[in-house]
């Protein structure tokens, strides 16, 4: 089976969200980590569009959690980035969409670590030059 590669240029992106979803599809949530500027955001916008998600997708750092219609139902995208805790994140409803059964793409999530379902799929970005990003995947 195809693995998405370690390294990636934003050329790749597409053909990584795609082996990502092929090798993980079968997971509901995805959890983000990177430094500010590591592409978390540039690549939920790739698997979103993977997923038949047509309409703009960007960061909901203000909102907290977008929602978009995908081919299969909907596609939630969430950023804690503004979150203190655990606590914060329940009282904006974080939950709701990682317990709902739909595919859900978090941003930030060692902003409440302790609310993410057993078998979130983290996805650790970096960068590795000017246009090209690193990533490791842990599914435990």
């Amino acid at each position: 089976m195809d693995q998405p590669k370690m390294e990636f240029s934003l050329a790749d992106l597409p053909a990584q969200a795609a082996l990502l979803l092929r090798q993980y599809g079968h997971a509901r949530v995805f959890a983000f980590h990177g430094e500010l500027g590591a592409g978390k955001t540039t690549f939920i916008q790739a698997l979103c569009r993977q997923l038949g998600v047509l309409g703009h997708v960007s960061s909901p750092t203000f909102s907290i959690i977008n929602e978009y219609t995908g081919n299969d139902g909907p596609v939630y995208h969430l950023d804690l980035y503004r979150l203190k805790d655990e606590e914060e994140a329940v009282r904006a409803g974080v939950e709701e969409p990682l317990y709902s059964g739909a595919t859900c793409f978090a941003e930030w999530p060692e902003r409440a670590p302790g609310i993410f379902p057993a078998h979130t799929v983290h996805v650790y970005l970096a960068e590795a030059g000017d246009t090209t990003r690193r990533m490791r995947v842990d599914n435990k």
